[in-house]
């Protein structure tokens, strides 16, 4: 189902396009000005800057193609009933759009960083993670319902890339990858092999966290694309490639709110949620930016701990008539925003600006 602009939306800024325009804005200065402080030109293959540019307009205009062909074999959402209302017209919306943003900041970053060995392995985690959300949406799409693969086989497969990660890691990084750096003291967290687990939880837990937010037009894509720009800036420092990485991918999700802005013509679908989600995980891994990714997870943080505490909530106060209270309107918290009277738009404004600020909290304490 092709959305179509409203009368009033023009580039309004609390429109779809005066939104995504703002956003892509804001991002591209501040890349501009983060390649300038880091000494880089902006116009150069290893900056924040080219990578961001390239993505976007390589990603929107691959959208152009890709979109219509994903409405022709009709791949349409399925809406859910029990979710808020106004959801129910956005039914049929082509689905699975990462499969085309996502491999994009792959290729374009790969290319860009001359194929480094840390953003092969980042790409594949990146690609490995899509391929599990794409499974899912095709099962969703397959059956026509909201279920896809069982939750168990979704967890056992992000576990099982994680591990693999993981062992990439043990093997190619150095013995002291296992300290946790700490921002503001000279000294870090020797975690030992503790730091495996750990690693391993922070891949499930941030892609997951990431496929929780995607829920509104344009929510994901762009809070998503300022926590990559961000922690782009962050890990240039100690790793030019995997910034260049970092500022594809940035890039693809601009790209892609062409598309998913509000009113959106496409979802990415698991298949591109649970890859961003992977990417930011595994980049704050191979350069010990956890703290980094912690701050810029902020939201999906927020998110994941709505949906948690919602469920902690129902069953502690199930009643003999197996029926429990719901502590939130509905989860994530953006639907509790929605079915309170805020707009989409305004859930989406707000979580930009928080996002940003998140992120100028994460550079003010990143080491430069």
């Amino acid at each position: 189902m092709d959305a179509k602009l409203s009368p009033n939306q023009g580039l309004n800024i609390f429109s779809g396009i005066g939104l995504a325009s703002a956003l892509a804005t804001g991002l591209g200065l501040a890349a501009v000005i983060c390649d300038l402080m880091g000494n880089r030109l902006p116009w150069q293959n290893t900056s924040l800057t080219m990578p961001l540019l390239l993505c976007a307009v390589i990603s929107a205009a691959v959208g152009y193609v890709v979109v219509p062909l994903l409405q022709a074999l009709k791949t349409g959402q399925i809406i859910r009933e029990d979710g808020p209302q106004a959801h129910l017209k956005k039914a049929g919306t082509p689905t699975m759009g990462g499969i085309f943003f996502i491999p994009v900041a792959a290729i374009v970053a790969c290319i860009m960083s001359n194929f480094a060995t840390e953003v092969v392995a980042v790409s594949a985690l990146t690609l490995s993670y899509g391929f599990i959300g794409w499974i899912d949406d095709w099962q969703i799409l397959r059956r026509k319902s909201n279920k896809g693969i069982s939750p168990k086989m979704k967890l056992a497969l992000q576990i099982g890339f994680a591990v693999l990660f993981c062992i990439w890691l043990m093997f190619n990084q150095p013995s002291n990858i296992t300290n946790i750096a700490l921002p503001w003291v000279s000294f870090a967290l020797p975690l030992g092999f503790l730091f495996w687990p750990l690693a391993g939880f922070v891949l499930v837990a941030e892609s997951n966290a990431t496929n929780l937010t995607d829920g509104i037009d344009g929510l994901a894509g762009g809070t998503v694309a300022i926590a990559l720009l961000a922690l782009g800036a962050v890990v240039a420092p100690t790793s030019l490639p995997l910034m260049v990485f970092c500022a594809a991918l940035s890039g693809s999700c601009l790209g892609f709110l062409a598309h998913n802005r509000n009113p959106a013509r496409v979802f990415m679908g698991d298949t591109g949620s649970l890859a961003l989600g992977g990417a930011l995980a595994a980049v704050a891994l191979l350069t010990n930016s956890l703290v980094a990714l912690f701050i810029l997870s902020g939201i999906f943080f927020v998110e994941t701990l709505s949906v948690m505490a919602q469920v902690a909530y129902y069953k502690a106060t199930k009643g003999p008539d197996g029926k429990g209270k719901r502590l939130l309107r509905m989860a994530p918290l953006h639907h509790h925003l929605e079915l309170g009277g805020w707009s989409e738009l305004q859930v989406v404004a707000v979580f930009y600006v928080i996002a940003a600020m998140l992120a100028v909290i994460c550079l003010a304490i990143a080491p430069f």
